[in-house]
């Protein structure tokens, strides 16, 4: 029994000694770093979007209601640009266009029409006077469409159509 406590003794005391080693060798390591610094970039482009609303003219009256007055009406064109970025919106002079003359078609027949930029009338939105625009945020605005039917024209009975094509430049 003495030769097993001996040896419970002994273990005892390689145990403790390990222990010790370990407890030693984990202090005086110490661990070494190296940093690196890198950039990060991203570049935010020019976009935008645009939609135009029809522009819908109520019957015109060339017999009574526009004898003569004009037929005015408005739209709305919404253009969405990224923050801080500028456009020009222009507007064609539409497909039956005779030269700047704008014309919706029945047929054969025609009923002129003019778009403007301002709610007095006097400025027309085509190709060449335009309208600017910078995005403030890049949430859509509405720019208003002003169309005019001018008063007299002599026209027969139909369904007047025509297509103009809205772009924005930016």
């Amino acid at each position: 029994m003495e030769k097993r406590i001996g040896r419970l003794i002994a273990g005892a005391g390689v145990a403790a000694l390990v222990a010790g080693f370990v407890g030693l060798a984990q202090s005086t390591v110490s661990a070494t770093t190296a940093t690196s610094t890198f950039a990060v970039s991203a570049t935010v482009s020019a976009n935008c979007t645009i939609a135009a609303g029809a522009l819908a003219f109520t019957p015109y009256d060339p017999v009574v209601a526009n004898a003569t007055a004009n037929l005015d009406q408005t739209s709305t064109i919404t253009v969405a640009c990224t923050k801080g970025s500028t456009g020009v919106v222009s507007l064609d002079n539409g497909v039956n266009a005779s030269g700047t003359i704008r014309r919706m078609k029945a047929g054969t027949n025609f009923l002129t029409y003019e778009m403007y930029s301002d709610s007095g009338r006097t400025t027309v939105w085509n190709a060449t006077n335009t309208v600017s625009y910078t995005a403030l945020t890049k949430a859509t605005t509405g720019v208003t469409l002003y169309g005019r039917v001018p008063a007299g024209q002599d026209v027969p009975v139909g369904s007047y159509t025509d297509s103009v094509v809205a772009t924005i430049t930016f």
